[in-house]
């Protein structure tokens, strides 16, 4: 869904207040964790870990929430995510906080530009060091400024709008499995089980340009901010994650509830979440109206964009980064539709068809030529000797 953009950020009459916490852990099979998050108090500077939840009344210049999950095995994927979440809260210290325009088009380009540069640098780095090439990471990155969300999104780590109790998914995966979903060819629940699930389409690193989803979305008062890797949304599903956020209102303790679920269900993977109450004046109740989802933010002064190079396969953390094209390969057959067989009938009976009516022109042709005494006779025969004289 594309809306258009607002011109600035509603005014608030009160102020806004963040509580929030980001936690990362390793898991139960994984030997070292190649995820990273980044919870940053853009007016302030301040740039908080992972001990406790922190609170602070929201400036000028936002906040900013980001989850990494690095792919590529061994160190790489842990290079890729730590660099992705430096290089994004530099280049916006260097952009965004000093600029001298507030508006939401400026945060949201600022926003994105960052991740860009992200991509190129992690690009130059493996480029430049051989045993690292294929790193990537994916990247989920929310950044608050007055009553809005602004989202880039690379991958499938998630983000998600906690309301009522109840959870709505606010980005969208760049994967196979959301292709196939959109497509009509698979439901949530079989692209849940699909063996080809860890299947990314986009991920920062291992090509020179990335393809980046760039949303938006309002706020309201007592909101809850979930972000994470697919470590929680693989293991712990959306229902849950709003139940355990919604009933425990400790930032702490629901953080840890979580990864401690998703361990319990088997931990598989890193599992890294960051969760953030939004309240104060400065915020209005949630309506019946309000709409809450994927929503496109189109910048004013965008650049059209550069065709993508195809992505290589890469593999680490059982994952793999495939263009939809590559995903066409043998080893992996993507289920026939419905609309592809009946275009491949539709070939056939014309070809047929085709087939049919040169046969029977050619069958016409011989028989009227015939019956009109006109064949040809073979080379060097003459037609007079073989042709019945007169009786």
């Amino acid at each position: 869904m594309t809306t258009p953009n607002p011109s600035a950020a509603t005014p608030s009459r009160g102020d806004i207040t963040v509580h929030v916490l980001g936690r990362t852990d390793v898991g139960r099979t994984r030997e070292h964790n190649e995820d990273s998050f980044l919870v940053a108090d853009l007016s302030s500077g301040t740039v908080s870990d992972q001990a406790e939840a922190v609170t602070y009344t929201l400036g000028p210049r936002g906040a900013l929430f980001m989850v990494a999950d690095g792919l590529g095995g061994a160190a790489a994927g842990e290079i890729a995510s730590g660099m992705a979440v430096d290089i994004v809260l530099q280049e916006l210290r260097r952009t965004w906080v000093n600029a001298p325009a507030t508006d939401p088009d400026t945060f949201a380009h600022a926003l994105k530009k960052a991740c860009e540069l992200a991509n190129t640098r992690i690009y130059e780095y493996a480029m430049k060091n051989p045993d690292h090439r294929g790193l990537g990471t994916t990247a989920t990155i929310a950044g608050l400024l007055g009553n809005t969300l602004y989202l880039v999104q690379v991958g499938d780590s998630r983000a998600y709008i906690v309301r009522g109790g109840v959870a709505q998914q606010i980005t969208k995966d760049q994967s196979l499995m959301q292709r196939l979903i959109e497509a009509g060819e698979l439901t949530p629940e079989e692209a849940e089980q699909s063996e080809r699930r860890n299947i990314i389409l986009q991920a920062l690193g291992p090509e020179p340009a990335v393809k980046i989803d760039l949303t938006h979305q309002p706020v309201r008062r007592d909101d809850l901010l979930v972000l994470c890797t697919d470590g929680l949304s693989g293991q712990v599903r959306k229902e849950e994650i709003a139940r355990i956020v919604a009933q425990e209102r400790d930032l702490t303790t629901a953080g840890q509830t979580l990864i401690d679920r998703a361990n319990e269900n088997g931990g598989p993977d890193n599992i890294t979440v960051v969760i953030a109450h939004l309240e104060g004046e400065g915020l209005t109740p949630p309506t019946e109206g309000d709409v809450v989802g994927h929503s496109v933010f189109e910048l004013q002064n965008a650049t059209p964009s550069t065709p993508l190079a195809p992505l290589r396969r890469i593999t680490g953390k059982m994952r793999s980064v495939i263009t939809p094209a590559e995903g066409l390969k043998a080893e992996e057959p993507p289920p026939v539709t419905v609309a592809q067989a009946s275009r491949w009938n539709q070939v056939l009976l014309v070809v047929l068809a085709a087939v049919l009516v040169i046969a029977l022109v050619a069958f016409l042709y011989v028989h009227v030529r015939g019956a009109m005494g006109h064949d040809a006779a073979p080379s060097g025969v003459d037609s007079t000797a073989v042709a019945p004289g007169p009786q």
